[in-house]
């Protein structure tokens, strides 16, 4: 190659590396609040169905963590806001869905200023799996500031820090994005009726005396190993932060324990942040310390939401609140 030709190739190539090389544009508070729902057939893209999942979790049909994802927690949220509303009930964002989820105007995200409480802990900066090494901890608490916020907020951790790429979430004063789902839902002020648990859609109905679906949460109900109970229960107390009693009977797989174990609170304990005692000894409806395995999970014998959904149940039943389990 002559040397002009060759300088005039080099010198092109740097001229385009810096575009060549620049990172994509990350994801943005603007593009999710402005999102729309587009025509029929066409794929969603993350920024909807994040604003999507938000909007869901407002109306108190909970897609899980929300993550962007189109999962099956989504799709359920999604059917079953769709039945409450007399709509088509595919499970799939279509065009009737998304202007009945729109109504509500109020942003998919917003900032947040990180408090020094968010920052302050304490945090148990490492959660072990044996049951054994947890019950030697004093308290099972958030590893750290991002696992907080994101469970405040409902959200996947990746997702969370997509959304906030080069912030630091241990930093007070730091502002960052997160999703708007702090908003008190409406649905759930009205007397609950039953609490229904679906183990073929692995899902929790919220009803009210007249049978309309008030809420929807996903769960993981019982597993082959041990199986949730079925017929009708009764709630008989709920304990927050409670907690949790290993009984060597149980003998759930992997855990080689041969001696009772207690382990302490926290939202990272085995029941997460909420147990909701029912009529039946060692079941109940409780939290997880692992919010993206619900519905996707088998939980031992009881009925396992993410602990803000648990929370928001804790809420609203009370004892004697029938929970009916559907085979």
């Amino acid at each position: 190659m002559r040397p002009d030709l060759f300088i005039a190739v080099v010198a092109t190539a740097l001229t385009l590396a810096p575009a060549a090389l620049a990172a994509p544009r990350g994801l943005t508070l603007q593009d999710v609040n402005a999102a729309e729902f587009a025509k029929p057939g066409a794929k969603t893209s993350q920024a909807l169905n994040i604003k999507a999942q938000v909007l869901l979790d407002r109306a108190s049909f909970s897609p899980g963590t929300i993550d962007g994802r189109h999962g099956e927690n989504f799709a359920n949220a999604l059917r079953a806001f769709q039945q409450q509303n007399g709509l088509n009930a595919s499970g799939e964002l279509d065009a009737p869905t998304w202007s009945k989820l729109a109504q509500d105007a109020a942003p998919a995200l917003i900032e947040y200023t990180i408090s020094r409480a968010d920052v302050a802990g304490p945090f148990t900066e490492e959660i072990p799996n044996s049951y054994e090494k947890k019950a030697a901890l004093k308290r099972l608490d958030y590893t750290g500031p991002s696992e907080l916020l994101a469970e405040r907020f409902h959200m996947d951790e990746g997702l969370l820090e997509q959304l906030n790429r080069g912030k630091s979430f241990d930093e007070a004063g730091a502002v960052i994005v997160v999703a708007n789902v702090n908003v008190k839902p409406v649905a759930l002020t009205t007397k609950v009726g039953k609490v229904q648990v679906d183990k073929a859609s692995n899902s929790v109905r919220v009803l009210a005396p007249d049978g309309k679906l008030l809420a929807l949460y996903p769960a993981s109900v019982g597993s082959e190993e041990k199986p949730a109970p079925s017929g009708t229960l009764k709630v008989v107390r709920v304990a927050r932060s409670p907690t949790y009693t290993y009984n060597p009977d149980f003998k759930f797989r992997g855990v080689k324990a041969d001696r009772t174990l207690k382990i302490a609170p926290g939202p990272n304990n085995p029941v997460g942040s909420v147990w909701i005692a029912l009529n039946e000894k060692t079941y109940g409806i409780h939290g997880t310390a692992e919010p993206t395995k619900v519905g996707k999970a088998e939980s031992h014998g009881c009925v396992r939401l993410t602990n803000w959904d648990a929370l928001a149940l804790a809420r609203v039943v009370r004892k004697g609140t029938p929970v009916e389990f559907l085979d």
